[in-house]
């Protein structure tokens, strides 16, 4: 009777020991279901942080990209975002930590918005002022465009008053004279009878023209091409040159004045042939040429 109740005093405890058993395996599985529920939350949470800081870091990126000029505070801001990233990756999850992280998302929300804010006024600055710049550019090339024409106009009236001003012959004549002894001269073709060539033509009247001394140069080449008299040398400014026989001179007063010189014949007689006469101004511009036969 005694064993018989020992048995199953027995039995008793072991089916309350199985209870607990079961009861603190239950417990366990429960802690160890709460515990993964806990870390996937926690990882999730971890994920849309990182998510968070990405598309911040992204919307700094195309900031930077369409400003004109680098923003030393959006460059700073983005690199501060990426070094919370990497922080949030490697971090141990927790409630604490990323609540922290949080906050912190929500702060640089706040700060992104108020440098975007500070870049599309610096932008719209800078439209303005490069605007104003490209019409001032405009207003200078319409300026340089008028000024040179103003200098074509120079130039052209300039070349126009130093061709109007400039002396012409409105008479040329040259003859070949021999002088009686009385000092007269008469006119001659023949070579051997002639004793100077008169040279006389008229400077024809000119209002704009400077008035004052002038030279004028003849030039007058015998049969052979030579160049008669002393032969001088003249160059202007242009570099061209010419041979001469002789210079000569006259004062201008704007009227027309005629004026006249003379060649003297060599030491032998002019010979037979044709002859050429020509004028230059100071200039050594061409005036007149004259062609006559001495027999």
């Amino acid at each position: 009777m005694t064993e018989t109740k020992n048995n199953n005093g027995l039995k008793v405890l072991a089916a309350l020991l199985g209870v607990v058993l079961l009861g603190t395996i239950i417990y366990t599985v429960s802690l160890y279901q709460d515990k993964k529920k806990t870390e996937t939350v926690l990882t999730k949470e971890k994920e849309l942080v990182v998510e968070d800081l990405n598309s911040l870091k992204s919307e700094y990126d195309k900031a930077i990209l369409e400003s004109n000029a680098t923003n030393e505070e959006l460059v700073s801001a983005r690199d501060n975002i990426a070094k919370y990233i990497d922080s949030v990756k490697t971090m141990k999850a927790d409630i604490s930590a990323l609540s922290r992280y949080r906050r912190q998302v929500d702060v640089l929300k706040a700060e992104r918005e108020q440098l975007l804010k500070q870049v599309d006024s610096l932008t719209r600055s800078n439209t303005m002022i490069a605007m104003q710049r490209d019409s001032t550019y405009v207003e200078l090339e319409k300026q340089t465009v008028f000024n040179d024409s103003l200098v074509v106009q120079n130039t052209q009236l300039a070349d126009a008053v130093a061709k109007g001003s400039a002396l012409n012959l409105s008479k040329f004549n040259v003859d070949a004279v021999k002088e009686r002894n009385s000092g007269k001269l008469v006119s001659t073709q023949r070579a051997k009878a002639t004793d100077k060539f008169k040279i006389c033509f008229t400077v024809a009247d000119n209002v704009i023209a400077q008035a004052g001394d002038r030279e004028f140069y003849l030039e007058v080449l015998d049969p052979q091409g030579n160049v008669m008299g002393e032969s001088f040398s003249k160059s202007n400014d242009e570099g061209a040159s010419i041979t001469y026989s002789k210079a000569t001179e006259f004062y201008y007063e704007n009227k027309a004045l005629d004026v006249c010189d003379y060649i003297n014949k060599p030491a032998s007689d002019f010979q037979d042939g044709n002859y050429m006469v020509n004028v230059y101004d100071d200039k050594l511009k061409l005036l007149g040429t004259s062609k006559f036969t001495l027999k």
